[in-house]
């Protein structure tokens, strides 16, 4: 039955074959051409995957953008004082080393400043050499003043016991001259009383002449004795009051030394304390003028600007006789020494990159002839729309998805540039070579 159906199919075949050779003007159809033509397009098929295979092994292993540039440091120059410059050393364009002079400021305002502050640091150098003398000799001072007044309060006191005791005696002189006086009235009253009687016998001729005569004379003297003892008494009375003053005087002495006491001693401190403030006062104004006499001289250093990199000089713009303030940026710097590649990829291309892989830059100045060795330094923190200043707002609900660029800093190897051929704003094309071991550097 299977034969059947076999034999059928091939008269079907056949039939077929008849009828298309008939359509194509009667002739029957060559199977060796179909079978040359499947043949050609076998061998075609075999070529281009010989041809691919080479070729998706040599791209699929590299990355590469021509959104690249050449980056290095600008180096700004600018004035920092206030001048007139008086010239200008270098030109445009113009290699420089770190440390050369570029341009002179007029120094003559800044000289006489720093005259200005060595005079006042000498001043305040002077002030503290009185202030040290004068700390110790406040001290000095003071405790001279301290030992005086103890010394005067214990000669006042030493004088008010000495008038006590004036005025204890003169008090018993006082007791004693009017004891005395009492007792020379009482003789007086006794001669006085004899004296009568004397003379009522006298005149009775009882007694002699004489006895009257020496009752007189007693009389007499006792009168006498008395006035001596009033005397005595008014004396020895004025004496008292005398000491009781004297007694006050030395008193009113005593509070004043005691009082001169105090105030030396309360007064004392506060003296040495001031004297040492001032002294700290004129440390301070020494340091102040002698940071004052630094900054005078760094202003007058800062009259000439010198380089402080080595580099090219590029957009000068002193001139002789211009004014400039500070800040004002007068020139660049570009060190050619240290230049790198920013290379914008697409951040489908960052899938197998890694820091330390080599990559070949191709510059567009200087073709294909010579390329550059070099490795991927490092891949930025962000995409370079995020840097942008407007950033894009994706929470929106028209968001269209574009593929970010990510900058990627890319080192040359060492002696790449010696020539200097590399400046800043170039356009390259880097190609990374994936397959590289960031070891192999």
């Amino acid at each position: 039955m299977a034969d059947e159906e076999q034999q059928e199919q091939r008269q079907n075949q056949s039939v077929a074959g008849q009828d298309a050779g008939k359509q194509n003007g009667g002739k029957p159809a060559d199977p060796r051409r179909g079978r040359t033509i499947r043949f050609v397009l076998l061998a075609v098929l075999v070529i281009a995957a010989i041809v691919a295979i080479p070729v998706y092994a040599y791209y699929s292993v590299r990355e590469s953008t021509d959104d690249a540039q050449v980056d290095g440091h600008i180096v700004p120059i600018s004035a920092r004082i206030n001048g007139t410059i008086l010239s200008v050393l270098v030109n445009d364009n113009q290699a420089v080393k770190a440390g050369q002079d570029l341009v002179r400021l007029d120094p003559a305002d800044y000289a006489v400043a720093l005259a200005q502050a060595e005079a006042q640091l000498a001043s305040a150098q002077a002030n503290i050499s009185e202030s040290t003398v004068n700390v110790p000799l406040t001290t000095i001072t003071t405790s001279t003043q301290i030992r005086t007044s103890s010394s005067q309060v214990q000669e006042s006191q030493a004088a008010v016991a000495s008038a006590q005791q004036g005025v204890d005696a003169a008090r018993a002189k006082v007791s004693s001259a009017n004891a005395n006086l009492a007792g020379r009235r009482s003789d007086l009253v006794k001669a006085e009383k004899d004296l009568a009687r004397f003379k009522d016998l006298v005149d009775k001729d009882e007694i002699s002449k004489q006895d009257y005569d020496a009752a007189v004379a007693a009389e007499r003297a006792s009168a006498a004795n008395v006035d001596s003892a009033t005397a005595d008494a008014t004396a020895s009375r004025h004496t008292l009051d005398q000491s009781v003053g004297e007694l006050g005087q030395a008193k009113a002495r005593l509070i004043t030394s005691m009082a001169q006491q105090r105030q030396s001693e309360e007064s004392s401190p506060k003296q040495r304390q001031v004297s040492e403030a001032r002294h700290k006062q004129a440390q301070a104004q020494a340091r102040q003028s002698e940071a004052n006499l630094n900054q005078a001289r760094l202003n007058l250093d800062y009259a000439l600007l010198k380089a402080p990199v080595d580099g090219v000089v590029s957009r000068k713009t002193a001139e002789p006789g211009m004014q400039v303030s500070i800040g004002q940026q007068i020139m660049a710097l570009v060190p050619l020494d240290d230049v790198w590649v920013t290379a914008n990829f697409k951040e489908t291309q960052l899938r197998k990159m890694r820091v330390g892989q080599k990559v070949e830059i191709e510059i567009d100045t200087y073709g294909s002839s010579h390329k550059y060795n070099a490795h991927i330094d490092s891949l930025a923190a962000a995409s370079g729309s995020r840097f942008s200043l407007l950033p894009p707002e994706n929470a929106t609900g028209n968001y269209v998805k574009v593929v970010q660029r990510v900058p990627v800093k890319i080192r040359l190897e060492p002696g790449e540039n010696r020539e200097h051929l590399l400046i800043p704003g170039m356009s390259v094309t880097p190609t990374v070579l994936l397959n590289s071991n960031v070891n192999d550097r």
